[in-house]
């Protein structure tokens, strides 16, 4: 049948792209929908790779993070082999900066974290001169705890080097807005253009617009938008490409993303609509966790201020599942802050699901609701 397809997903950020790589990858046959909607998660986050020193104590979202941290280690080499070497990955480590009694705990945690973590590599307490030494920018240093496999990665490349990945196994991709076809009460496929493109599984991974895809299914999922604003920086220094991430008091990163250039983050403020106007009130949030910090940055030059909206639910959990009212249709969402650390490998896990395979992860800990 002309437009038929084994899987259809819709909406290729980092978790939707990582889906249909992984389900190309097994053979199937895949299209990739996306319209490429202002304010994706994946074009605006830094991508942090280190959650080994956080005292959240959400033991389910923490198996995520480590395993997608991990994941790391398998997915950039297996892309490069299909020649895709521009991923926008880079181990560079990460330096927590924090008051000594926060530092001490955070050690411990790293530390007992470690048997089952091996990418944390080395866990080091760094004098003030160290870390200056290592991110020349800063000045006031309390406590200082370094984990030498923390990582960052470019969203946009990443998703890039997916997508790309999974056009050379024979997927296909569209730029598009597509709604569900429901025929004769089940989920037949999509609407493209008044083109119907039928598929055997439908996986919806569309961020915080993913109930308005569910809207002719009657069925809302727990999905909330959490507006995120990051300043991005040119700083008059070269060879910043190695330097490491810094993550400070309040929420506070620093993230050399290039040669000259800082993204400095990130806000976390509740939308109840889709805003995407930077704000003064933002901005001002973000220096003035910074500038204690690197007060060199006021001689910095602003590049763009991004502004996404990430998407969360009201348990903090990412949801992976299928609709119990529709099972062809798979859904996978809520990822937060934590886009570019967990999606890579859930995009791998809800492959899985949609292919019948065994996961590596308990369903029970993440269903739809």
């Amino acid at each position: 049948m002309k437009n038929m397809y084994s899987h259809i997903v819709v909406g290729a950020g980092i978790l939707g792209t990582s889906t249909a790589y992984h389900l190309a990858k097994q053979g199937a046959s895949v299209l990739l929908i996306d319209r490429k909607e202002a304010g994706r998660a994946t074009h605006v986050a830094a991508g942090i790779i280190c959650p080994w020193m956080t005292q959240r104590r959400n033991k389910a979202w923490y198996r995520l993070a480590n395993n997608g941290a991990h994941y790391y280690d398998t997915l950039i080499p297996e892309l490069e082999a299909l020649g895709e070497t521009t991923t926008g990955y880079k181990k560079v480590g990460a330096i927590a900066l924090h008051e000594t009694s926060k530092i001490d705990k955070m050690q411990v945690i790293a530390e007992n974290r470690f048997p089952e973590a091996p990418a944390i590599e080395q866990i080091e307490r760094l004098t003030a001169d160290r870390v200056r030494n290592m991110f020349p920018l800063i000045e006031y240093v309390e406590d200082a705890l370094f984990v030498s496999g923390g990582a960052r990665v470019d969203g946009r490349a990443l998703r890039a080097a997916l997508e790309r990945g999974a056009i050379k196994q024979q997927a296909t991709v569209l730029e598009a807005d597509a709604s569900l076809v429901v025929i004769d009460g089940q989920v037949k496929g999509v609407l493209i253009d008044e083109q119907i493109h039928y598929a055997e599984h439908i996986i919806l991974t569309a961020g915080v617009w993913v109930n308005e895809l569910l809207e002719p299914l009657q069925t809302r999922l727990d999905i909330r938008a959490e507006k995120g604003q990051i300043l991005h920086l040119d700083i008059a220094a070269d060879d910043t490409q190695h330097w490491p991430v810094i993550m400070g008091q309040r929420g506070l990163y620093l993230v050399s993303i290039e040669d000259g250039k800082l993204a400095l983050g990130s806000t976390h403020e509740k939308q109840l609509d889709y805003n995407l106007q930077p704000t003064v009130k933002g901005m001002y949030a973000l220096l003035t966790r910074a500038l204690p910090v690197a007060p060199a940055l006021e001689e910095s030059n602003i590049n763009e201020m991004r502004v996404g909206l990430r998407p969360y639910t009201s348990t903090s959990l990412p949801i992976i599942g299928r609709l119990p009212s529709h099972p062809n249709v798979l859904v996978a969402n809520g990822l937060g802050a934590s886009g570019l650390t967990i999606g890579p490998y859930l995009g791998r896990e809800l492959a899985k699901l949609a292919l019948g395979e065994e996961l590596d992860i308990n369903l029970d800990d993440y269903l739809p609701h």
